[in-house]
C-alpha cells in the first residue's frame, strides 16, 4: 500500500500541533542504519489504513518528496479520549530484510469439527502467532484447519502450513494454538417434591396433637 507524506523541516511539540490543525497526522520513519525522518500524512487516508485489520503486519511504501520508502508501521499513539491518531512511528524495511511480525489466525472449516458440532467450544488460546520472515513476503493470515477435530483436541503451530520461508519466533515448543474444549452443561435444578412435604407437614401436626 503507498501513502504520500511532506517532509517536517521542525520536530517536537509544537510543530506536531501546528499539524493536526492542519488536519495532518505527525510521524517519524526511522531504521536501517539512515537518520531519522520525520513526517506528516494525511489524517483522513491514513485513517481508511488503519480501519482495516492487521496494520501492523502490512508492508506500506510512503513516498516523502519523491523518494520511496517501504516500511511498516510499529507504534500508533491515539487521543486518550477521541481515539485519533496523534503520532505514528515507522520502522524502514531494506530490501531482503528479515522481519519479526505478529500475524492473525484465522479458523477453517469449523461447521466440518464434529467437536463443534457435538456442542464443544473452539478456545484460542493465541489469536496472533509472532513469526520471523521475509519483510515482502508477510503473510496476511495462518490458516488453521479444523476440520475432523474432536472434542480434546489441541492445535499446535506443528499442525499449520507455513508459508515459505515463514517461520515462528518460538522454536523450542510445539506451542498451542487452540483447543476444542467440552461443552459446559448448567447443573439440573433439583425439583421440590410438594407431595412429599405435605406429608412431613402432616406428620408434624400429627405429632402436635398427640403431644
Amino acid at each position: 500500500m503507498t501513502l504520500s507524506a511532506s517532509k517536517r523541516d521542525r520536530a517536537g511539540k509544537g510543530s506536531a500541533r501546528a499539524a493536526r490543525r492542519a488536519g495532518l497526522i505527525p510521524a517519524v520513519i526511522y531504521g536501517d542504519r539512515k537518520d531519522p525522518l520525520s513526517i506528516t500524512l494525511d489524517a483522513n487516508a491514513f485513517s481508511k489504513l488503519i480501519s482495516t485489520p492487521g496494520i501492523f503486519s502490512q508492508l506500506l511504501n510512503i513516498t516523502v518528496d519523491g523518494e520511496k520508502n517501504n516500511v511498516l508501521a510499529r507504534d500508533i499513539q491515539f487521543h486518550p479520549v477521541t481515539d485519533v491518531p496523534l503520532h505514528v512511528d515507522f520502522l524502514r524495511i531494506s530490501k531482503g530484510a528479515t522481519i519479526a511480525v505478529s500475524v492473525p489466525v484465522v479458523f477453517l472449516n469449523e461447521e466440518k469439527s464434529p467437536g463443534l458440532k457435538a456442542g464443544g467450544v473452539l478456545n484460542v488460546v493465541r489469536y496472533e502467532v509472532e513469526v520471523n520472515c521475509p519483510a515482502t513476503s508477510i503473510p496476511e493470515n495462518l490458516e488453521v484447519d479444523l476440520e475432523g477435530t474432536v472434542v480434546g483436541d489441541s492445535i499446535h503451530i506443528s499442525a499449520v502450513s507455513l508459508p515459505e520461508g515463514v517461520e515462528p519466533t518460538i522454536t523450542d515448543r510445539d506451542f498451542t494454538i487452540a483447543t476444542i474444549a467440552a461443552p459446559t452443561v448448567a447443573p439440573a435444578e433439583t425439583e421440590t417434591d410438594d407431595t412429599d412435604d405435605a406429608a412431613t407437614e402432616e406428620g408434624d401436626e400429627d405429632t402436635g396433637a398427640d403431644e
